[in-house]
């Protein structure tokens, strides 16, 4: 069927929109990675007026009557048709981002770009004073966003929707109470065995430039490549992309341990490459990303840990790791460096929390969010309630602002709602896994010989290639079978693992 004059012309628009949200995604890049720190007002202001242009068209009433207009033709087509999801999921943001003003769009944009910057300051010298009320007045703005929609009872509902489509704030209450019930006694097991592994060889000296080679040589094994991608520096790593061939990863490097770089790298390639997975005939419209951000760090987690920090991984890229440190790794034999990379230890970094207490950290982070909102805790009481809950959920004194706190940039964002995703994507990566091996049992051996091109398809063409064309429930199924997260592959995975370091 040929598309009629409607379809095309709501396409050209929302492929302009898609453009200048790119634009923007650009400049947000250029602040963390490239821009000196005097150029923070004036960002602010771009970026706040690239929002309000976007926003305005896309909540246009000539957007909402396109959309009406289509309606007979979206029911004419399959369910799964490129045309047939993006009028339906247009449709869905539309309605929502109908309900938001436009001012207060782009002053959430242009706040949070002054905010990242005062974080940024704040986290250097571990002054949380220094960022405070740019967080109470992102809160408010984040409040303000909340107050727009149907009251559901739990004002969180509404900021978690925005990562995680359709997924109430109970349900992911549940799955994390399952999470805790299951991993909590397993930390204090292995906490009896702590001598069992270790990562002293992990701090030592690690030259800068060598950490970056040695990260490169494994990301373009994933599929990183130099014409399409790009790996730079910054305070706190993240993934981004303007289009399918302009894929931009980030990590940071500490010449005194190597972890963060080595799995950080490996993280975002992850992300990467979900991105850069999205069928082409989805380019510039708003399907052309990943269908949930639970989704979306199932596949960084997945490759950071299930693959990075297996045996058959290190089995191949161990000899040479020895090759670019010798120093460090000389004396070191494969099995007590793999006992290293996946020692469990709790400490004051999500990012660099291992598999087991990583979940902790995010359901630290989860309950305080949902406190903020609600009132039940103040800006001005967030360190010590941070600290509070670090010392009950993981044990540790938190010493600083810095590693406490302060350490993740997503409240600067306001990116409300954001991190219950990491936990549930580190549940969902199991799933996935566990499909992933079914079809391709050799994939160990693979990994061994450090081949990872049918893992990459396999999940190209049965998740990546989807984007954001079905929900994130109808594309959990599309890869799993099911659309429930379940817990039990992930608790089957970890048990069996550590169990095997630790004898627990």
């Amino acid at each position: 069927m040929t598309a009629p004059h409607d379809f095309v012309e709501l396409k050209k628009r929302l492929g302009a929109i898609h453009d200048l949200r790119m634009a923007n995604e650009l400049l947000s890049w250029d602040q963390v990675v490239m821009m000196p720190a005097g150029g923070a007002s004036s960002r602010a202001e771009q970026m706040a007026t690239l929002e309000t242009i976007a926003h305005e068209r896309f909540t246009s009433a000539e957007i909402g009557q396109l959309l009406d207009r289509l309606a007979a033709y979206e029911q004419s087509l399959p369910h799964e048709s490129d045309e047939a999801c993006l009028i339906r999921q247009t449709r869905v943001d539309y309605d929502k981002a109908r309900k938001v003003p436009t001012e207060l769009s782009a002053e959430m944009t242009r706040v949070s770009s002054l905010s990242r910057n005062a974080w940024a300051e704040a986290r250097a010298k571990s002054d949380f004073s220094m960022f405070e009320p740019h967080l109470v007045q992102m809160l408010d703005l984040k409040k303000r966003y909340v107050d727009l929609f149907q009251p559901t009872g739990d004002p969180y509902d509404v900021v978690l929707d925005d990562y995680e489509r359709a997924m109430p704030t109970a349900e992911v209450a549940a799955i994390f109470a399952e999470l805790k019930k299951a991993i909590v006694p397993l930390i204090a097991a292995i906490a009896e065995r702590k001598d069992r592994a270790g990562d002293a060889c992990l701090h030592g000296h690690f030259p800068k430039d060598a950490q970056r080679a040695f990260c490169l040589s494994i990301v373009k094994r994933f599929g990183f490549s130099d014409e399409q991608w790009r790996l730079d520096p910054t305070t706190h790593p993240f993934a981004t992309n303007t289009g399918l061939g302009d894929i931009r990863i980030t990590t940071r490097y500490y010449e005194d341990f190597l972890s963060p770089s080595l799995f950080g790298t490996m993280h975002e390639c992850g992300h990467g490459l979900y991105e850069h997975g999205v069928s082409p005939s989805l380019e510039r419209t708003p399907v052309c990303q990943g269908a949930s951000l639970g989704l979306h760090e199932s596949q960084s987690r997945l490759w950071e840990n299930i693959v990075g920090r297996s045996r058959p991984f290190w089995r191949c890229f161990y000899p040479q790791l020895q090759a670019a440190f010798p120093d460090q790794f000389r004396e070191v034999d494969l099995e007590t460096f793999y006992r290293a990379v996946n020692t469990v230890q709790p400490g004051f970094i999500r990012v660099e929390a291992d598999e087991l207490t990583y979940g902790l950290h995010v359901i630290l982070r989860f309950e305080l969010e949902r406190d903020m909102l609600a009132g039940r805790v103040q800006v001005k009481d967030l360190p010590r309630v941070w600290n509070e809950r670090m010392r009950e959920y993981l044990g540790v004194d938190v010493p600083n602002d810095a590693k406490g706190v302060l350490q993740d940039v997503h409240w600067s964002l306001g990116l409300f709602g954001y991190f219950p995703t990491y936990a549930l994507g580190t549940i969902i990566s199991a799933q996935i896994w566990e499909r992933a091996l079914a079809a391709m049992p050799d994939l160990p051996a693979q990994f061994e010989r450090g081949e990872f091109s049918a893992l990459r398809e396999w999940l190209r063409t049965n998740l990546h290639c989807h984007g954001r064309k079905f929900t994130p429930k109808e594309t959990l199924e599309k890869v799993t079978g099911s659309k429930t997260i379940d817990v039990g592959p992930f608790v089957a995975y970890v048990r069996g693992k550590f169990g095997d370091i630790y004898g627990v």
